[in-house]
């Protein structure tokens, strides 16, 4: 029997329920916004923590779902809130949103511990909300629980299907090298993103809300029901009913995450061929928690993980298909014992008990064990000379001939010098060589864009090469694909040997091996270390100069250096007066 919090115990009792000068404060300003004791006194307030704006194509939708969350809570007897944070636009935000990822969860944290929060209801989607939202929660420790935006209706273009990323980059190689016209891309424009929602490819955003969803921390399949379908508008409000409950019973992230809950989400991750950058971001989610997952052990998940959902860009669906055929939790289903079935959710049940009776309703969606889309090694961590703390690749979206190759190296300094060389015809490049991209990562980009699926250049496009090796300490968009090296550590932009390549050198990749070398002896890499000269900060002053000082490399999850600890315990909160 699960011991109930009385309203003596909430929270938010020592702002409202207690009789002194500044509770009076409370309530009065309380009753300006024009609300009565009896909605409030007594009950537990929920914080709505959402990340719609006008800037956020993705979240245009949570204008509504934040009122059908307030329905919820309202009908539960709770006492809803919405406090709007950051918000965090893949398509829009320079250089990257993943410079912000950090401060939305700083935001997210310090939001809950200075306002009267029992309970948050977490409202992102979008690439970096989840993680960053998630780590917030984590590190605050009140009961919260997530609600995912949901992915986007299918492109479409001329009767062809379009899946977002994905086709685009298609399109836009087709485009330079003369293959379709100017008023063909603009009619993939116009129909490649068509309701509200997330990229309905298996980008970062459907990646990282499944990873959510197998963490426990969103109801039973809404991770893959897509934005506009009614039953989103009924599962936000069914969250806001729950987050009340589990106030009630004090259930926090931390009775919900755990070892085996983590390695549920990067198998979840793994098993849907998805997104490099939830390495990134599940190691950071799992350090927010003191769980310490490594690279090593994420590779170790990938050798065992089949690649079950068949969904762009390694597979042929979109997340509307995976949806139909039964969605995430027929997929958990699926992968059996390699799904720690006893793990608790926010629903209070544990994640076996949820996904017991889903059934596959297409088995060239969501494949069955005995017939995976790979067999395994949906990510793959690869070590050597210019990578010693490790760098990744997404093998089943690479041309599988380049998995194993020797190449000469041509080195661009920066993203600056890249895009204006890539496309010379005179630069001294084949389909044989190796791009390599420096100063991308965590520091030098600044904030590790999604640079990493560098361009070919134009004169080999017309030749029809479409995949070449590339490298550099970037990351990829999940809707990207090509045999592209991504999130080297450590970065060039602070000495790692990576800074050290020059063009000439041969790199070998041996991705079946998990190697990555560069094929020069360690005299010359040594001598080329002594002359290394560390490059001007790239910031002199606000959110930035602290971004450079406090962010760790991309092995341990780019999380600032001093947020990486356990949880901060409200109940220990020192009261300010």
């Amino acid at each position: 029997m699960v011991k109930r919090k009385t309203p003596e115990e909430l929270r938010s009792h020592r702002w409202y329920g207690v009789n002194d000068l500044r509770s009076f404060g409370h309530r009065s300003r309380t009753a300006q916004m024009g609300f009565s004791r009896e909605e409030y006194a007594g009950k537990p307030v929920i914080a709505i923590l959402n990340t719609w704006s006008e800037m956020n194509a993705c979240h245009t939708h949570f204008k509504q779902r934040v009122e059908e969350v307030k329905r919820g809570i309202w009908q539960a007897g709770g006492f809803p809130v919405e406090l709007p944070v950051q918000t965090l636009s893949e398509p829009f935000q320079k250089p990257t949103t993943m410079l912000y990822r950090n401060f939305l969860a700083m935001e997210a944290e310090e939001t809950l511990r200075s306002y009267p929060a029992d309970g948050v209801v977490l409202m992102g989607g979008c690439d970096k909300t989840t993680p960053a939202l998630l780590m917030g929660a984590i590190s605050m420790d009140l009961p919260a629980i997530y609600l995912p935006a949901g992915p986007m209706l299918r492109g479409n273009w001329n009767g062809v299907t379009l899946g977002s990323g994905s086709d685009t980059w298609k399109y836009w190689a087709d485009l330079r090298a003369g293959k379709i016209t100017e008023e063909d891309w603009q009619g993939v424009e116009g129909g490649i993103a068509r309701s509200p929602g997330h990229c309905m490819t298996m980008g970062t955003a459907s990646t990282m809300t499944s990873a959510a969803e197998a963490l426990g921390f969103t109801l039973p399949g809404f991770a893959s029901i897509p934005a506009p379908d009614s039953r989103h508008a009924q599962m936000s409000a069914k969250t806001g009913m729950r987050i009340v409950e589990m106030v009630w019973e004090d259930l926090k992230p931390s009775d919900i995450i755990t070892a085996g809950s983590i390695d549920n989400a990067v198998t979840t991750c793994l098993a849907l061929s998805g997104s490099t950058n939830a390495i990134v971001h599940m190691i950071a989610v799992a350090r927010r928690a003191g769980i310490e997952l490594t690279l090593d052990r994420y590779d170790d998940i990938a050798r065992r993980t089949p690649v079950l959902a068949n969904i762009r860009p390694t597979g042929t669906y979109l997340m509307e298909d995976f949806f139909y055929a039964g969605g995430l939790p027929a997929m958990l289903r699926e992968l059996g014992d390699l799904i720690d079935r006893s793990q608790k959710t926010v629903n209070g049940q544990t994640i076996g008990e949820n996904i017991a009776e889903a059934k596959i309703f297409n088995e060239d969606v969501i494949r069955s064990r005995a017939a995976p889309l790979l067999p395994g090694n949906g990510l793959a961590v690869l070590r050597g000379n210019i990578a010693p703390n490790g760098a990744v690749i997404k093998p089943g979206a690479a041309d599988p001939k380049l998995l194993v190759h020797t190449g000469r190296a041509v080195v661009f300094s920066d993203y600056n010098d890249m895009a204006a060389r890539i496309d010379d015809d005179a630069l001294d490049i084949d389909e044989n060589s190796v791009i390599v991209l420096h100063h991308a990562g965590p520091v030098g980009a600044p904030g590790m864009p999604e640079w990493g699926q560098l361009p070919i250049p134009k004169k080999l496009l017309q030749k029809g090469v479409r995949d070449m090796v590339r490298i550099s300490d970037a990351r990829m968009s999940g809707t990207s694909y090509g045999a592209c090296v991504l999130h080297i550590a450590p970065e060039s932009f602070i000495g790692g040997p990576f800074a050290l390549v020059r063009t000439g050198d041969l790199i070998e990749l041996d991705v079946p091996q998990r190697r990555l070398n560069v094929l020069v002896p360690d005299d010359e890499l040594a001598r080329r270390k002594a002359a290394w000269v560390q490059p001007a900060p790239r910031f002199e002053r606000g959110y930035g100069a602290m971004h450079q000082v406090h962010v760790l490399q991309a092995d341990k999850g780019c999380d600032f250096d001093f947020l990486q600890r356990g949880g901060a315990q409200a109940k220990d909160e020192p009261e300010i007066h």
